[in-house]
């Protein structure tokens, strides 16, 4: 297990194919999981679609339900808790299957089996495990994270909320507002975060709201009206001098911002997970409707122009999959290292998460960003259909719309990125600096003339991805230099170095799935090549933004030449040629 990766070091690393995992590579059991999920959204969820999108709460509530029967909200939660205690890669392929059919349920879902369950499944003490997990694995109860307030989003810790110990010592009295909360109206176990008196940081607490003593000190408002998962409970929470036992606290006092962080951290992880299946149903629809709608006496899906979207569409579902299921298993693997050498799982699945942050940033950001824009072209397949509420595409492009805003924007999440990376390279735990040097020196000195040996399937893309990983630690490395301490300021260069990376964390994930999986003569190795022709294109726009933005003279001229040299293909893809493969295969196919 030695070969097991930290986070980050995918970009100072070649990681070989077998050491990367994938759908593929599912087990028995987690088919059977598979299928069971898939099967109940299609026969429970999928018929329901008016009802979800008229502000059917109790419907939310009543499917939550069934998923607890079925053993859905507890994938996650050790058996000794009510749970089915599987691994991180069974615990994202439900969260994929469940929430693909609907938003709302996939909103209600998320919220309650992330955020709702695991600050007190990672932070709660032996007691509070035992108390109010079972339910919640069960859907006994239903869970709410309040976190957010009218003046704290992204910046968690300014929270106005206040905790007081009670004069006998026994409680703390707490008084304040949250807002955006999902599950609030149906929810009864909170997990919440305040202040402690004049404290710098927020401390966490889980409270049933059935067991308080004065029911009117947890209130609620009404719902919201939302632009879309309009059947997921969105309420405002106000405490009123509301008690909550001294021994519900999670983790420690002043301890409640890295809770929530670590909370998102996972959140963020699903989140991608999230967004899978609704991209593979959003393009099945479209692939569907071009195939039987007539134009001109032939069906759509001969037209070029459709067919272009149709395989970039199944080009970013393939891509979503390759590095969100690679993520799970690197985490399970960190996980088991981490029991394997004596830590105790709850504080190994918190440090594996922890682990991988900066990825879960990377994942967060692109499938969202991508479901957004597969929901969007599915609507343009459409055309005018497609805008009515008659057909399934509107619905979806709103309810994707929430994807890129919650667990952190993705604006966030980019800076965070990037951020996290360069703390981690600061304090030593990664090396950033010996290769970025490195790249210096190559720069300095006369390139190769050779031409290489790419006979080998996949060679030519694998070069080309060591080669991304020298743009990104040129151009960081450089602004590093120059801005040092300050960089946290130059948000536009973040922003730019922070494509680089997602771009070349999914490519990566594609190209070592293809290669892993598939001939070179497949369809998925054709949606690898497209997606790093369009990864390469993507990074040279952000990388010559930044360049030209931040050096000047010689080590501008010297950068750009740098970014030429390490984005050079010596075989050009046809990309045509491959974008016509790809959706040809899915049209004939009918689905993805």
């Amino acid at each position: 297990m030695s070969n097991i990766l930290k986070g980050g070091e995918f970009l100072i690393k070649q990681i070989p194919a077998n050491e990367i995992f994938s759908l593929e590579e599912l087990s028995e059991e987690q088919k059977m999981l598979r299928d069971s999920a898939k099967e109940f959204i299609d026969r429970e969820v999928i018929p329901q679609h008016d009802r979800f999108e008229k502000k059917d709460y109790a419907l939310t509530e009543e499917t939550m339900r069934k998923l607890g029967e079925m053993g859905l909200l507890g994938i996650t939660v050790p058996e000794e808790y009510g749970g089915l205690g599987m691994g991180f890669v069974s615990t994202m392929l439900a969260c994929d299957y469940v929430s693909g059919g609907n938003g709302s349920l996939a909103t209600a879902y998320g919220a309650h089996t992330g955020i709702g369950t695991l600050p007190t499944l990672l932070y709660g003490s032996e007691e509070l495990k035992k108390k109010y997990l079972p339910d919640l694995a069960t859907g006994t109860k239903f869970g709410a994270y309040c976190l957010t307030e009218p003046d704290a989003g992204s910046d968690a810790n300014s929270g106005k909320t206040r905790a007081k110990l009670s004069e006998d010592g026994k409680h703390y009295i707490i008084n304040g507002q949250k807002m955006w909360i999902s599950n609030a109206g149906f929810a009864d176990t909170f997990t919440l975060f305040a202040k402690i008196d004049d404290d710098k940081n927020i401390t966490g607490f889980v409270v049933n709201r059935s067991e308080l003593e004065n029911p009117e000190s947890l209130t609620f408002g009404e719902e919201e009206h939302k632009l879309g998962i309009r059947s997921s409970s969105t309420r405002q929470v106000f405490f009123n001098d509301m008690k909550v036992p001294v021994e519900n606290m999670l983790g420690e006092r002043n301890n409640g911002f890295k809770i929530a962080l670590n909370a998102l951290n996972v959140g963020r992880i699903k989140l991608a997970a999230a967004n899978l299946d609704g991209q593979r149903r959003i393009l099945n629809h479209a692939i569907q409707y071009s195939n039987e709608r007539k134009q001109f006496g032939v069906s759509i899906s001969t037209f070029g122009a459709i067919r272009k979207k149709i395989a970039e569409m199944s080009t970013g579902v393939f891509v979503s999959e390759a590095g969100s299921y690679r993520l799970a298993k690197n985490v399970e693997d960190k996980i088991a290292e981490l029991v394997a050498g004596g830590m105790d799982h709850q504080q190994a699945e918190l440090k594996g998460v922890e682990e991988f942050a900066v990825e879960a940033s990377i994942l967060k950001v692109f499938v969202s960003d991508l479901t957004q824009n597969t929901a969007d072209e599915g609507i343009q397949i459409y055309g005018g259909m497609g805008f009515s509420e008659d057909t399934p595409m509107e619905s979806a492009w709103r309810d994707a719309r929430i994807g890129r805003i919650y667990e952190g924007t993705n604006e966030i999440n980019r800076l965070l990125a990037v951020g996290m990376l360069i703390k981690r390279a600061m304090k030593g735990e990664l090396d950033l600096l010996s290769p970025a040097m490195a790249i210096s020196k190559e720069l300095m000195g006369i390139p190769s003339f050779e031409v290489p040996d790419y006979s080998e399937f996949m060679s030519e893309e694998k070069a080309i991805i060591a080669n991304l990983k020298k743009v990104f630690l040129m151009v960081s490395g450089a602004a590093l230099q120059k801005f040092m301490m300050d960089i946290e300021k130059q948000q536009h260069l973040l922003l730019n170095a922070s494509e680089i990376l997602n771009q070349i964390y999914m490519a990566e994930s594609a190209i070592l799935r293809a290669e892993k999986h598939f001939t070179p003569e497949s369809v998925e190795a054709a949606m690898a090549q497209l997606n790093l022709y369009k990864a390469v294109e993507k990074i040279i726009t952000a990388a010559k933004e930044g360049i030209v933005s931040f050096a000047e003279g010689d080590e501008q001229r010297m950068m750009l030449s740098g970014l030429r040299r390490f984005t050079k293909y010596t075989n050009h893809p046809n990309v045509v040629a491959l974008t016509e493969k790809v959706a040809a295969h899915y049209i004939e196919k009918g689905a993805y």
